[in-house]
């Protein structure tokens, strides 16, 4: 569906994407994460074939980025992280005018599918400057699913939203991954909403630093560790933690955290010798790293910005 080799632009002597790879298939929720800066916003103007790429190659639903972006154009969608909508027109007429200028077939159609699909036929009426800034975002969504596209590209869709209108649209692009099967393109810095929603997720400062799936990748960077939670804590822990399996261990307060060399096997072992030596244990439990973890060990604590 999007196919990129060394994909790269410059803006005089500032390269804001440099030698992008990217294979995303057709159905997939891809999360481009990155600080600011980071040539997201740039990545999807290109592919969106709305700015020609410096040098590489990228095809979009089959079409070369640069050569063929006005049928690019006809199949994608995109949302940019401020609406843009006339607040003094409805819901409905808003749809209406980007309609005619989409050159959209079965208007009226279109228009009612996407607003009830968004859970807003029944304010179409209204004038969108009386829409919470989440109903005006969906109003924003529908307007870029009028034509149908086969991939939406959506820029930071919940930036600057209160946590309620943030939800609000975090919904609407689940539905329209899980319910549509449609390809969708997420570029956000909320971590947790891109763990929620997306299937595969591209770490980006310029270049492309690391893709896959966000268990996976967890996998791959962090050993499994097991978090031990006290009522009371034995004397001298760490005495009774020289097992040859344990490779590491923290003890906090009220807690112990250690990495084992099979946790399955051996989590037992370790639990069975500190209740023989008179520990009351609240839970064990493994320690889950975040999306936030991998994107601090890959794109580091200065780009959490």
């Amino acid at each position: 569906m999007i196919h990129t080799e060394n994909l790269t632009r410059s803006f005089k002597h500032v390269v804001a994407v440099h030698d992008l790879n990217l294979h995303i298939k057709s159905g997939e929720v891809f999360g481009f994460l990155g600080p600011n800066g980071a040539g997201k916003t740039t990545t999807v103007r290109m592919l969106a074939g709305l700015i020609p790429p410096s040098s590489g190659r990228a095809e979009v639903v089959g079409f070369s980025v640069g050569r063929d972006n006005h049928k690019i154009r006809h199949h994608v969608g995109v949302l940019t992280e401020t609406p843009g909508l006339y607040e003094k027109l409805s819901a409905y007429l808003n749809l209406e005018f980007y309609a005619k200028l989409f050159e959209v077939e079965n208007r009226d159609q279109q228009i009612e599918k996407h607003l009830t699909t968004l859970g807003l036929w029944d304010r179409r009426k209204d004038p969108v400057g009386t829409f919470s800034k989440g109903m005006r975002q969906k109003v924003a969504i529908a307007r870029a699913l009028l034509h149908d596209p086969q991939i939406l590209f959506l820029d930071e869709p919940t930036s600057g939203l209160d946590p309620e209108s943030a939800r609000t649209v975090r919904d609407a692009i689940a539905e329209l991954a899980q319910g549509e099967g449609r390809t969708i393109f997420l570029c956000t810095h909320n971590l947790h909403e891109a763990e929620g929603l997306c299937d595969q997720i591209g770490m980006m400062k310029q270049t492309l630093i690391k893709v896959g799936v966000p268990r996976e990748l967890k996998q791959e960077l962090f050993e499994a560790q097991t978090v031990v939670e006290f009522n009371h804590m034995p004397a001298d822990v760490d005495k009774l933690l020289d097992f040859p399996f344990v490779r590491q261990f923290r003890i906090d307060p009220s807690s112990l955290t250690m990495t084992l060399e099979d946790p399955a096997l051996q989590n037992s072992q370790v639990i069975s010798r500190l209740v023989e030596h008179g520990a009351e244990i609240r839970y064990v439990r493994p320690e889950e790293k975040s999306l936030e973890d991998v994107y601090l060990a890959l794109v580091g604590e200065d780009a959490t910005s």
